[in-house]
């Protein structure tokens, strides 16, 4: 493995005006970024690490071997490059601030919900509806179970359930996610009224997805896991996870992008729970900031999943709330964009409460004396 280079966000500011202006605002969000650590690494060690500024990150990268400063201006660039909307159907859906994607499982062995909207579209229609007028910005529908331990789903039984959940979520007027690995779902679920595709193997369980997904114009979420095979959670081994999903991510984004997916309609998942032990989550939590400077959107699914329970005295699913919105929060403090879970309405609450705090960051400063 050659030297790799990583611009890591380390100190985030409510605003600007708090360093001096000497701060930009991170993938064009509402979070701002003052202190970076650029980091390179050989293979699993880490071989040097400077702090910078904006003020000072041009001469740090400029003293960057050759072989390096390509790659970390290009991270650098993407650090501070606003994403323009998305538009699914006739929703636009903005990404200067957090975003609320609500979860319908229609699975018979969901770890959340225990498959109360599989056979009953009645109840699927009114949660899906909940969930809008909550105020989430897009709904994701599943039809496949992937916790650890799960037994793969047959395509036929994916497509017989998926369908019409999307077909009665897109009538009401919802911008709809499809989370399916599987191209023959992905077709089906687009053709159906899905808006964007939400693919946990980041699009390698299935070499046809890839030019699936070049021939539409929709965004497409690749999210990280260690396994490609049935068993996404296989073959998890890490010499340092934070920067080993980074790689990851980077690797799937550019053979997207080769394969003729625009740039543009890619978003990019950390992967919480998948393939990785509690501190592996907790560690690529705290490297979230870095992960824009890939130069796309991100996405944070950690909802209600089995590390809340394992901080938390082995609190049962329904009783995980409180560690769901913390780590919402803690991805709104790294500037992700789009946020996955179960219990919309309180999530939605606390991101705008959230930002409130942060508008208000931007005009509480007293200005200085004779300014």
């Amino acid at each position: 493995m050659s030297k790799q280079v990583y611009i890591r966000p380390v100190g985030t500011t409510p605003g600007p005006q708090s360093e001096h202006g000497d701060a930009v605002r991170l993938a064009g969000g509402m979070v701002y970024a003052h202190r970076f650590a650029v980091i390179v690494r050989d293979g699993a060690k880490v071989t040097d690490r400077w702090l910078a500024s904006p003020a000072t990150i041009d001469e740090v990268l400029g003293d960057l071997p050759d072989s390096l400063a390509a790659e970390a201006e290009r991270q650098w660039s993407a650090l501070r490059f606003a994403h323009p909307a998305l538009q699914l159907g006739e929703r636009t859906v903005h990404l200067d601030q957090p975003q609320v994607m609500g979860i319908l499982n229609v699975t018979p062995d969901s770890f959340s919900d225990g498959g109360q909207f599989l056979d009953n579209p009645e109840a699927g229609r009114a949660h899906a509806s909940a969930m809008l007028e909550a105020g989430a910005a897009m709904v994701d529908i599943g039809g496949e179970s992937t916790r650890p331990g799960a037994a793969a789903t047959w395509e036929g039984d994916e497509l017989e359930r998926v369908i019409p959940a999307v077909e009665y979520c897109a009538a009401m007027g919802a911008a709809v996610s499809v989370d399916t690995r599987r191209p023959a779902v992905m077709e089906a679920a687009l053709d159906a009224g899905a808006h964007v595709v939400n693919d946990i193997s980041a699009l390698r369980h299935d070499p046809r997805s890839l030019e699936l997904m070049a021939s539409r114009t929709c965004p497409v979420v690749l999210m990280h896991a260690p396994g490609d095979g049935d068993d996404p959670h296989a073959d998890g081994g890490y010499t340092n996870v934070a920067f080993d999903v980074f790689d990851g991510l980077k690797e799937r984004r550019d053979a997207a992008i080769a394969a003729g997916i625009d740039r543009s309609r890619i978003v990019l998942d950390p992967g919480i729970g998948f393939g990785k032990s509690l501190a592996e989550n907790l560690s690529v939590l705290n490297a979230l900031p870095m992960y824009h400077a890939l130069g796309c959107p991100l996405l944070l699914g950690a909802s209600r999943k089995r590390m809340i329970g394992a901080l938390s005295h082995e609190a049962p699913v329904e009783q995980r709330l409180g560690g769901s919105i913390a780590l919402t929060i803690a991805g709104m403090n790294a500037g992700v964009q789009l946020l996955r879970v179960h219990d919309v309405a309180e999530t939605v609450q606390a991101r705008n409460v959230w930002r409130g705090l942060r508008d208000a960051a931007l005009t509480d400063f007293a200005e200085l004396p004779g300014e």
